[in-house]
């Protein structure tokens, strides 16, 4: 089953997170708290959103989350509509196969849809051959002309340092993200 995040996933969200970590090689990249995870999903302005994939517990047992995905509006100027960008997507080893992956992606393909958004999108790493295989099945195409460029830590701020005129408060930030909700 398919369901949109609770604010009582956040615990089972950071876990696969970290877990998705793990995965990828990169476990000491995974720095968010539960409590950012909690405010960015939850809070007063919320910028992501997740869909949970569980499965039912047994004998009176509640159900179980097996996996999730977590998304953001994206937008796109020569289609002139929003789409949704794939932040992460991840099914706990013990329910791969189970076909929750596919669900995941389903119900955002529909979401798409509905909101008559243009595109869906997402990124993989080049060595994640299991993962390019199911998107390439389910009629995924790569981007093979784009390059993912990625700007954090000393270098953002070098560049921050260069920007010249009138800053953005963070209230006029708030704003302007209220106003694109």
């Amino acid at each position: 089953m398919i369901r949109s995040a609770k604010p009582s996933d956040v615990p089972a969200i950071h876990t696969m997170i970290r877990e998705l970590a793990a995965y990828e090689r990169a476990p000491q990249e995974a720095k968010a708290t539960e409590e950012q995870l909690r405010e960015a999903l939850f809070g007063a302005h919320p910028a992501v959103f997740a869909l949970i994939a569980e499965e039912a517990g047994g004998a009176g047992e509640p159900a179980v989350p097996v996996g999730f995905a977590l998304w953001f509006r994206n937008f796109s100027t020569w289609t002139g509509t929003h789409g949704v960008y794939l932040e992460d997507l991840y099914v706990t080893p013990r329910a791969r196969g189970g076909g929750h992956g596919k669900a995941l992606l389903a119900e955002l393909a529909r979401i798409c849809v509905e909101r008559g958004y243009a595109r869906f999108e997402w990124s993989v790493l080049d060595w994640n051959e299991p993962a390019i295989g199911f998107y390439t099945a389910i009629g995924a195409e790569p981007m093979d002309e784009w390059t993912v460029r990625r700007l954090s830590g000393e270098p953002l701020r070098a560049l921050a340092a260069q920007a010249g005129g009138t800053a953005l408060t963070s209230d006029s930030l708030n704003e302007a993200t209220s106003l694109s909700n």
